[in-house]
């Protein structure tokens, strides 16, 4: 087999920002080790899409992320972007030109959220005025309120905070190119499912080429449009969406790596998004708790969903919770079980559980509220998927694979 995969890219309305990657033939060998750490690996990125990179430890997937903005500096090979060669241009004018991400955020901690966000700006020589409109921008974009979180320090934040002004930064000079490194690998399970869906609802939004090492297999499924899994030395096993990988892997060892479940794992590209939600009552901080109540029982809900001036859910009062009110506080409610629609139905489930609400509420663009998903509409998903499963395990020939390497996915 091998190490060219050629990504195809499905049409969309929404404007591409992003640039494509190529490496060709590129190879990474360290002073004292026999073998290269990255072996002449060719991988075409679509501009636009997300691409996760996965594989055993140390297979080269790292490197292979590192030499694509010259952190690391190949041995052999081109690098081009979009239609530039990038190979041999400044390393640092490079890396203003492509946002970079790893494990909790990397802020510098003597330096405020918005003097983090603004070093590239700044270095590329924007006014003051220019940057503190985009940190405003950004700070927006990642869910964090400007006048709130924009003068505290990384030690003021939490984990998941960090993280999100570390994307912030990686965006603030409107790079193409997004590189992420383990990017959720240093928070708890949780929260770690927000900033995926987070990261997901951004996407939708900028269209960026996005380019994430993860050795989550199950997160690799969920935010990316492709796949690449490596052996050793950065050679491509697969190169294919997380569909056909789930469906068609390559050999034994792509098999083997996605581990038991793959049927199961199909859950994980099943979207918020995709299935029917249902309708709410909505009110606003300062209404009448009465009228909200009896527009409620109206409608035969037995919640109403407190949202925000952009219309952001805060909390979800049940109608013996608004009895006992005169109108609907402002405050915010933390435990209220809450999704993006780019979410998957395995995170609704897991949200509902967390909270042990039998629904979630639905977040669209820029987090405002579109519907309630319930438990049993997840169920009915899960029924499908396992009913899909057992069909495709019983009606698999027994000892045989495709033959065809076009049939894969396979680069041949």
């Amino acid at each position: 087999m091998s190490d060219t995969a050629t990504a195809r890219s499905e049409g969309d309305e929404r404007t591409i920002t992003g640039k494509a990657i190529r490496l060709e033939g590129v190879t990474k060998r360290y002073p004292g080790q026999q073998r290269p750490a990255v072996d002449g690996v060719t991988l075409e990125i679509p501009a636009g899409q997300v691409v996760m990179l996965v594989g055993p430890s140390g297979c080269g997937k790292t490197t292979t992320l590192k030499m694509i903005n010259r952190l690391i500096e190949p041995t052999e090979g081109r690098i081009v972007l979009g239609e530039e060669d990038v190979t041999d241009i400044d390393g640092d004018d490079l890396r203003r030109r492509i946002g970079y991400v790893i494990q909790a955020g990397g802020l510098f901690p003597h330096m405020t959220v918005a003097q983090n966000i603004a070093i590239v700006p700044k270095m590329l020589g924007w006014d003051d005025a220019r940057v503190k409109e985009r940190t405003t921008e950004l700070l927006d974009l990642v869910s964090l309120d400007p006048d709130t979180y924009r003068d505290r320090y990384p030690k003021e934040l939490s984990g998941g905070q960090q993280q999100r002004v570390g994307v912030a930064r990686a965006l603030a000079a409107d790079p193409p190119v997004l590189l992420m490194d383990e990017p959720f690998g240093a928070v708890d399970p949780i929260t770690r499912q927000r900033l995926q869906d987070e990261l997901i609802r951004i996407q939708h939004e900028l269209r960026k080429t996005i380019v994430i090492v993860t050795h989550d297999f199950d997160e690799a499924v969920k935010l990316g449009d492709w796949i690449v899994v490596f052996r050793e030395g950065a050679h491509i096993a697969q190169y294919d969406t997380p569909e056909r990988i789930l469906a068609e892997p390559a050999d034994e060892f792509v098999e083997s790596f996605i581990g038991s479940g793959a049927g199961l794992k199909q859950l994980g590209l099943q979207r918020v998004r995709d299935v029917d939600l249902a309708e709410a009552v909505t009110a606003r901080p300062g209404d009448s708790a009465a009228d909200a109540l009896a527009r409620a029982e109206a409608a035969g809900h037995g919640h109403v969903v407190v949202v925000d001036e952009r219309d952001r859910p805060l909390s979800w009062p049940s109608r013996r919770a608004l009895q006992r009110m005169t109108s609907i506080p402002e405050a915010a409610d933390p435990k209220t079980p809450v999704v993006g629609s780019g979410a998957t139905l395995n995170d609704a489930l897991d949200e509902m559980l967390v909270s042990s609400a039998g629904a979630a509420l639905v977040t669209g663009h820029r987090g405002a509220f579109v519907g309630v998903i319930t438990v049993e509409v997840v169920m009915a998903a899960i029924s499908a998927v396992r009913a899909a499963a057992s069909d495709a395990m019983a009606g698999a020939p027994v000892g045989t694979n495709a033959s065809d390497p076009a049939a894969r996915g396979s680069d041949g």
